[in-house]
């Protein structure tokens, strides 16, 4: 009896070692262990061979199936855990993954320049004109009239640009299915390096 005992620890420890490896399915692992669990098995029942009285024989016999048996059903409850767990996971995985979810990688600030419209155009010209009017007489003043008129006029045309220019802040989002979009706003969004964003129509919210 005291060989049996032994048998049915080393056998508790080996299915137990079986089912707690890392393998790639359930159906692996109950192969494995059913296969330790059988070869054990065997070796119990030439242990209870030795056993000097028949009733001590079959004792051992019927200990050893026992322990055989929840060997058996402990790997096929092991098995169906790490099939269940396993899908689990994948369907955990299927649904991280978000096609329209991202996060900042960027934002960059630039000046873009006003359009410059008739008006800075006259006002420069006119202002050209007058001081190119005050420089020397007869056909130089003309000239320098005319001078004065274009110049100011392109004058006025860059002053109106530069006043009308405005700020436009451009944030890069790289997604999680691996693709890269840059959105521009003209006033601040309020976004930093790093922020959790998903797509909404043509722009970004934050998530």
């Amino acid at each position: 009896m005291k060989k049996s005992l032994i048998a049915t620890a080393v056998l508790l420890t080996a299915v137990s070692g079986a089912y707690a490896q890392n393998y790639s399915s359930g159906k692996q692992q109950y192969a494995e262990a059913s296969r330790q669990a059988a070869a054990r098995y065997a070796d119990d029942k030439k242990l209870c061979a030795e056993e000097t009285s028949s009733s001590a024989r079959m004792q051992c016999l019927r200990d050893a199936k026992a322990v055989y048996n929840g060997a058996l059903d402990s790997a096929k409850k092991a098995s169906s855990y790490n099939n269940t767990y396993s899908n689990g996971q994948n369907n955990n995985r299927n649904q991280q993954v978000c096609a329209d979810c991202g996060r900042v990688t960027a934002v960059n600030v630039s000046e873009r320049e006003g359009e410059g419209g008739a008006l800075g155009v006259i006002a420069g010209g006119v202002a050209g004109a007058l001081l190119g009017n005050q420089v020397g007489g007869g056909t130089g003043r003309d000239l320098a009239t005319i001078a004065g008129a274009a110049g100011g006029a392109m004058a006025g045309h860059k002053i109106e640009q530069k006043v009308k220019s405005s700020k436009i802040w451009t944030v890069t989002v790289q997604y999680d299915n691996g693709s890269k979009q840059n959105y521009q706003f003209e006033n601040d969004p309020g976004y930093q390096y790093g922020d959790q964003v998903r797509a909404s129509g043509n722009s970004i919210v934050r998530r």
